[in-house]
């Protein structure tokens, strides 16, 4: 795979990558916390709950010098454990958060279209694969989710109809024998609670795949970068493409926004850490989106004053 140099910035400077401390958050009411879970949280296709990372996070970035993609690699482990996300602590573990940067980003796209678009995340149809497979942004994620029942099965998110498979190995891996690939049945789920709260099923991510253009990103140092991974790394956003009111650093990458900020905020980071707190099997997505909202705001306010 191709390499590519991304930051303009003196190699001492790269080496110091910003630690995950935040401005003291000014007060915020409860309608603005729960705007911005609104406009962050996304549901599966399938369950139409919140997904989370519940096996442990192994990233691996490639396309960069070893240096800068450790230090990417290594935001995305510290965000996470900062947030109580699981974090894999084996150096050989096989990657399921894959940050590819590359130029050439739609041709990268195609070629997953074409030969791994279990990739893609879950789709319907061919038209669908084409539409989610189209690179839109400088930075992009796809999200390959699985629903685990009240007995643990888990499956993979998927339109193939029951009994069907799917066979889906490390994308980044460059060597990709049969003995890396793992193969995924498909079938509906049945192990429920039957509790109109908690109905044992919660969602969950497998494999994230994160695209970055390096030729629309140099004005930005790796930092921010790594910020804005790192977040992408362990939650789907429902739009990046629209402005939040609270500081946060999706704004960095969505046009028109204001304010910019340049890092990860005490606002991105309090979503984070309600998500992980959330109860994963609650039944309806709004209560979900309530429960990471408490979460949130109860952050914010213990970093007050």
């Amino acid at each position: 795979m191709e390499r590519f140099a991304l930051f303009a910035v003196a190699f001492c400077a790269i080496i110091i990558a910003p630690s995950l401390t935040f401005a003291q958050p000014a007060a915020v009411s409860p309608e603005a916390v729960q705007n911005f879970v609104d406009n962050f949280a996304t549901p599966t296709r399938l369950t139409g709950k919140v997904a989370r990372w519940e096996d442990g996070v192994c990233p691996r970035t490639v396309g960069q010098p070893p240096a800068i993609a450790n230090i990417v690699n290594q935001r995305v482990k510290d965000l996470a454990a900062f947030v109580g996300a699981p974090v894999h602590e084996s150096q050989s573990c096989t990657p399921n958060v894959e940050i590819i940067f590359t130029s050439a980003p739609q041709e990268l796209l195609k070629n997953v279209r074409d030969h791994d678009a279990n990739f893609l995340g879950f789709t319907e149809s061919s038209a669908e694969r084409d539409r989610v497979a189209t690179v839109t942004r400088p930075i992009q994620a796809w999200y390959t989710t699985l629903t685990r029942d009240l007995r643990g099965l888990s499956r993979i998110d998927s339109a193939r109809r029951p009994g069907q498979g799917m066979t889906m190995s490390c994308f980044t891996c460059r060597a990709r024998s049969s003995g890396s690939e793992e193969y995924l049945p498909h079938a509906t789920y049945a192990n429920v609670t039957g509790s109109r709260v908690s109905d044992g099923v919660r969602s969950a991510f497998h494999h994230i795949l994160i695209v970055a253009d390096p030729s629309k990103l140099q004005d930005y140092g790796i930092g921010p970068l790594a910020d804005y991974i790192a977040l992408l790394a362990l939650t789907q956003i429902n739009s990046l493409d629209s402005c939040q009111a609270l500081p946060s650093i999706e704004n960095m990458l969505a046009p028109g926004c204001a304010p910019k900020t340049q890092m990860l905020t005490i606002n991105d980071a309090a979503f984070l850490r309600g998500l992980y707190k959330m109860s994963p099997e609650r039944r309806l997505f709004a209560t979900q989106k309530s429960e990471i909202a408490d979460g949130m705001r109860q952050m914010l306010a213990e970093r007050r004053p």
